[in-house]
């Protein structure tokens, strides 16, 4: 995924990938703006770090080993909500579908190596 480079730092290396994963290299580029993800996202990313302890539910990975919060990521991507005439980008932010994850942990979420089954039942979304 470093292409073999090497980084000085855990925090340099996640800054390289936030950049190289942003925008038109992040696999689910469709073009368009870097737009906020509109009302009430913030609260329901608040609101899901909280749930989530500070902590990515995969790996367990603390804000304080991170060095910032954890992402809050999408099950169902925002992408289908703007995509969708009968939903608005904010049905997509709800606490059901979002869970906090490391940056290691969205990126292979974001791939697809992590089935969204799994990202359930790490968050307590099951049942």
């Amino acid at each position: 995924m470093t292409d073999g480079r090497n980084f000085c730092s855990i925090e340099c290396r996640s800054n390289w990938l936030s950049e190289r994963f942003a925008g038109e290299g992040h696999p689910n580029w469709t073009g368009g703006s870097d737009h906020s993800y509109g009302p009430g996202w913030a609260a329901v990313r608040r609101r899901a770090l909280e749930r989530d302890g500070h902590a990515c539910v995969l790996c367990g990975a603390t804000r304080a080993e991170i060095g910032r919060n954890p992402d809050v990521h999408h099950l169902i991507p925002v992408r289908l909500f703007a995509g969708s005439p009968r939903h608005a980008i904010a049905d997509a932010h709800h606490l059901g579908n979002v869970v906090s994850l490391c940056v290691g942990c969205h990126r292979r979420a974001e791939y697809g190596r992590v089935r969204e089954v799994r990202l359930r039942e790490a968050a307590g979304l099951t049942g």
